[in-house]
């Protein structure tokens, strides 16, 4: 049996645990506490005044792709506060997913730029909010300042079918950077 890492990653309130648990064939593991009124003016709540936990730690779920694969999804807590553990979050992973909602791209940068500097292979996810802006994928690239070799799709992390797509984009696009760094 082989196994490999993925990261979720993303600003707070992104989706990131609920793609894990959509997409996960195991009840996820979720170290999520409840959102206090000891976080106001520390998270940004107001682009999610409904959201009443939040990850601290991370979320860990587990899915199958072959009888002899397994992939095993580590989430990252989406507030500045919690960012230290991501170092520790990405050991051994093959590359991650970067969760963005176009309500809060400014949001996404850090990320971005975490994974850019680590040198970690990412993709980023649109993850489609209902009443969320839609905007061009040329805007959204040059507004995060993304590179063209980076992949950008859409997803909804609701649907297991939609999030599964960015699993396989994120294990395509890192065995392609392994190819292509081997052949260097």
């Amino acid at each position: 049996m082989k196994s490999t890492k993925i990261v979720i990653a993303g600003g707070f309130g992104v989706g990131k645990t609920t793609l894990v648990g959509t997409v996960s064939e195991i009840v996820p593991l979720r170290t999520e506490a409840m959102v206090t009124d000891a976080s106001d003016g520390i998270d940004n709540l107001g682009s999610t005044p409904d959201k009443s936990t939040t990850t601290v730690a991370m979320d860990f779920g587990r899915i199958t792709l072959a009888d002899d694969l397994v992939l095993y999804l580590f989430g990252t807590p989406g507030q500045r506060r919690f960012w230290f553990m991501w170092d520790d979050l990405i050991t051994g992973a093959i590359g991650a997913v970067i969760l963005v909602d176009t309500r809060r791209l400014e949001d996404s940068f850090a990320a971005v730029d975490f994974f850019e500097a680590r040198g970690l292979p990412f993709i980023v996810a649109v993850n489609r909010f209902d009443g969320a802006p839609i905007h061009s994928a040329s805007d959204l690239r040059q507004a995060l300042a993304l590179p063209n070799r980076v992949p950008m799709i859409e997803i909804d992390a609701r649907n297991r079918e939609s999030a599964k797509r960015a699993l396989i984009a994120v294990t395509e696009y890192s065995l392609e950077r392994l190819a292509a760094e081997a052949v260097v």
